[in-house]
């Protein structure tokens, strides 16, 4: 989509091949695979990393965030998947940054009979399609996790659902594009006749709604931080989700002490926390590890996932516009999706030929007349609310 003739103009050669709109996780991704194939880059966000991205789990969950009805997403989830070791490698390498990427595992579990019959559906689901779920007795889920509370009747292990610390991540993408090439310009981007490049990328998350028309409503997520006492690591290592007296819940532990607790799923477009969020996940999580009651309480906050009608990002060119690039309303998944999507978008914009993997999440799927869409809104996900974002961020709490 993108070419450089020797017959243009030296105005012509100044002018970006990319100017990508946001400047979280996905459109910072972006611009590296973008820069790193030497297109010229401008990235447009007035604060980058303010947003979803620092309010984010970091999650890479496809087999525990695979839900009925949404076969086509989970393929993704899981192609994006199989690429963070390298991704996370190519990143380090570039940058030296430390990522928190960790592959202990996940632990889903359910706190009372009720929850572990909720569970075990969901599980059966997955296994049928192949994933890696191993269901664990009480004792066998006690001898990965003897934090986990007597109380627990059982869980399982999928063992390849790792995870990421997005507040590390943002800055590490950053880093990476700027020494890749690519220039980023603190400012808003209020329409899209201010940008000036031979392509752009919308990677502006709730945003991309106003900037292209696209049907990206905000999704509110509330998230609290606690911090083991003596600054010692938390006393779990796997990253537990499940349920606990019908409340969902997930807790993502990090080597510094940190434990990520989280989260609601609110059709809400505010970011205020509230008591009785706060109250809920506080008690689902002490319920299922008692010893978080006497952790620190550290952060309490609220951010906004870029939902989509059928729960599934949005990606390609827009109808009508083969030179604006859709990269936003990834929901949940905005951390794991982050490689394959910034590759996916990176392979678009160069060779313009769109990759199969594309077409089930094009931006005309929503048009009266186009295929049916790939996902099931109101999928009844458990644990899947990790990921809020901004006006200009993308990112999506997994």
């Amino acid at each position: 989509m993108t070419g450089r003739s020797p017959s243009t103009s030296s105005d012509d050669r100044a002018r970006p091949d990319v100017a990508v709109v946001g400047a979280g996780p996905i459109g910072l991704a972006v611009a590296w695979r973008c820069a790193a194939r030497g297109l010229r880059v401008v990235v447009h966000d007035p604060a980058s990393g303010s947003g979803a991205s620092a309010v984010a789990a970091g999650m890479l969950s496809p087999v525990a965030e695979a839900y009925f009805g949404e076969r086509q997403l989970t393929a993704l989830l899981l192609a994006s998947a199989a690429l963070w070791p390298t991704f996370a490698a190519e990143l380090t390498e570039a940058t030296g940054a430390e990522l928190g990427y960790r592959t202990d595992g996940t632990l889903m579990v359910g706190l009372t009979g009720d929850d572990l019959a909720e569970a075990r559906r969901l599980w059966a689901y997955q296994q049928e399609l192949g994933l890696p779920v191993t269901p664990l007795r009480p004792t066998e889920l006690r001898d990965h996790e003897p934090a986990l509370a007597p109380r627990v009747r059982g869980g399982a292990l999928a063992p390849t659902d790792h995870q990421v610390d997005p507040r590390l991540l943002v800055p590490a993408l950053r880093t990476a594009a700027r020494r890749a090439g690519a220039v980023l310009v603190p400012q808003p981007v209020r329409h899209l006749s201010e940008v000036d490049a031979r392509v752009t990328v919308v990677a502006a998350g709730c945003g991309a709604a106003a900037l292209t028309g696209l049907p990206v409503r905000p999704v509110k997520g509330q998230i609290l931080r606690l911090r083991a006492p003596g600054g010692v690591a938390p006393g779990f290592r796997h990253v537990i989700r499940g349920y606990a007296d019908g409340e969902p819940v997930y807790l993502v532990p990090r080597a510094d002490g940190e434990v990520v607790l989280g989260a609601t799923v609110e059709e809400r477009s505010d970011t205020t926390v509230t008591a009785g969020a706060v109250q809920r996940l506080l008690r689902a999580g002490v319920d299922l590890l008692p010893e978080l009651a006497e952790y620190d309480l550290v952060e309490a906050v609220a951010g906004l996932r870029p939902g989509t009608p059928d729960n599934a990002p949005i990606l390609g060119p827009l109808p009508g516009r083969p030179d604006v690039l859709a990269a936003t309303g990834h929901h949940r998944h905005g951390i794991v999706l982050t490689p394959v999507t910034a590759d996916l978008i990176a392979g678009l914009v160069t060779t313009g030929v769109p990759d199969p993997l594309l077409a089930p999440f094009r931006p005309d799927r929503f048009d009266s007349d186009a295929p049916a869409s790939v996902g099931a809104a109101g999928s009844g996900a458990p644990a899947g609310a990790d990921r809020p974002d901004s006006t200009m961020e993308e990112d999506r709490w997994s």
